[in-house]
């Protein structure tokens, strides 16, 4: 707690007890359920509570607290309000276009590259990699990884679909960033839904893990994690990327949410990439 944050809590009571509630309510998500949220961005966190107390009407985070140890389901709906929120095809074109030419050179000399989705986002993430990959003409040798931390949402993703109205808009960012075909190339369509082709889908394999508490489960050549990281507090944040840094193997690539600090753990074993985007190569 900074000391800015401790006098406020002293010259306003209600905010220490909010606190106090916030603490309590993540410690029962941990200790009831095994979902971990104590260290990760306090501000985006009490954010996304007080959003959930108020979309169901409820005075305090205490009243939260009580529905998700007593009342079923409340605990996997707060759980989908704190987690990553899932991410549309093809949403960042810029990013999209600096995966083409950052994994399309990096991944080539590998005989089975394999690419880890650290808590994806969603079918939109992991099938815009796979994608880009396959026009790389890399995806037949790639295994890709993707994990989340939640076991419902992973039991979603295995069978989500997108609304295939939506492909007009989804062709028009997939040119954007950098695709020269027909999105819809890539997809299955049955009653109004879309999925990605199976060839292209059996290249995906879905996991559950938790970045907070997990170890190291493989070695990869590329390890992809730019929108998750942004929500962890400082330690976590640290321990993370020490994580990342004993699963990535020698000159892999790391692609993160923002640039590496000097402070940062095993800053110095990585060579930038990208002028614009924070991806490097572990080079130590």
């Amino acid at each position: 707690m900074t000391a800015f944050a401790a006098f406020a809590q002293l010259a306003h009571p209600s905010l220490a007890v909010e606190e106090l509630e916030i603490d309590l309510l993540l410690e029962a998500l941990f200790q009831r359920h095994g979902y971990d949220f104590r260290d990760y961005d306090r501000a985006l966190v009490r954010r996304k509570l007080l959003g959930a107390m108020a979309a169901r009407e409820l005075k305090t985070l205490s009243a939260l607290q009580e529905r998700v140890l007593h009342e079923p389901g409340a605990a996997s709906n707060l759980l989908r309000a704190l987690a990553l929120q899932p991410a549309a095809l093809f949403d960042d074109p810029a990013w999209a276009r600096e995966a083409r030419a950052v994994l399309g050179k990096s991944l080539r000399s590998a005989p089975v590259p394999r690419v880890w989705l650290a808590e994806c986002a969603g079918i939109g993430e992991a099938w815009t990699l796979a994608i880009l990959l396959h026009e790389e003409g890399l995806l037949a040798r790639t295994e890709i990884f993707a994990t989340v931390a939640n076991d419902e949402l992973l039991a979603e993703v295995r069978e989500a679909s997108i609304d295939a109205a939506t492909l007009p808009a989804l062709q028009e960012r997939y040119l954007q960033a950098g695709g020269s075909g027909n999105l819809a190339d890539y997809l299955e369509l049955r009653d109004g839904r879309a999925v990605l082709l199976p060839r292209l889908r059996a290249r995906i394999t879905w996991a559950g893990y938790n970045l907070v508490t997990d170890a190291s489960f493989n070695e990869f050549q590329a390890i992809l994690c730019c929108r998750a990281l942004a929500d962890f507090g400082p330690m976590l944040r640290q321990r993370v990327l020490r994580l990342f840094h004993d699963s990535l193997a020698r000159f892999g690539v790391l692609a993160i949410d923002r640039e590496l600090a000097p402070g940062d753990a095993h800053a110095g074993v990585y060579q930038a990439l990208s002028e614009t985007l924070p991806w490097y190569r572990r080079v130590g």
